[in-house]
C-alpha cells in the first residue's frame, strides 16, 4: 500500500507493508539516525517528531502517518549539532547509539517547555534509555543548551 507524507519537509510517497512500523519505514529510505532499540517504546532511541511531538516511532504503524509531518534528526541538524557538541563536553557522548532519540527530547522540550527546572528536564528525557553515561552528563548537557538557547 502506498502511503503519503512529508518527512523533514518533503513529500514522499512509500510502498509500505500493512503491519510496518515507523522506525523501519523511515531507517529503509536511508534515515539512518532512528535506531531500533527495544520495539516495543520504551526505550526512546527511535524518537522523531510527528507533527512536531516526539514519538516512538518503533510503535507506530507507518500507514498511520498518511498526510502528516514527520521529523528526523537528519531534519534538524544545525539545532542538533549545538546540543551535541554540550553532550560532548559534558562526557555524555560515549557510544551515541542513544543520542539520537536523545537530542530530538531535548529540541523538542526546547519548544515545549519554557525555562524548565532540573526536575522536568529529568522527567522528560526519563524514556531515554543510555547504557553508558549514567545521565549526569546528559541533564547537565540539557541544561546548559537550554539556559542558552533561552539567553541567546
Amino acid at each position: 500500500m502506498t502511503v503519503t507524507f512529508w518527512v523533514n519537509g518533503r513529500r514522499q510517497a512509500w510502498e509500505v507493508l500493512p503491519d510496518e512500523v515507523l522506525a523501519d519505514s523511515l531507517r529503509s529510505h536511508g534515515f539512518t539516525s532512528v535506531k531500533k532499540g527495544c520495539g516495543q517504546g520504551a526505550c526512546g532511541l527511535c524518537t522523531v517528531w510527528v507533527e512536531d511531538k516526539p514519538v516512538p516511532s518503533c510503535s507506530v504503524l507507518t500507514v498511520r502517518m498518511a498526510g502528516k509531518h514527520i521529523t528526523t534528526l537528519e531534519g534538524v541538524q544545525e539545532e542538533a549539532a549545538a546540543y551535541g557538541s554540550l553532550l560532548v563536553a559534558e562526557g555524555a557522548e560515549q557510544c551515541g547509539f542513544c543520542a539520537p532519540g536523545l537530542i530530538m527530547l531535548v529540541l523538542a522540550m526546547k519548544k515545549e517547555l519554557k525555562d524548565p527546572s532540573e526536575q522536568q528536564v529529568r522527567e522528560y528525557l526519563n524514556g531515554n534509555l543510555c547504557r553508558c553515561s549514567g545521565y549526569y552528563g546528559q541533564i547537565r548537557a540539557a541544561m546548559n543548551y537550554l539556559q542558552s538557547e533561552r539567553l541567546g
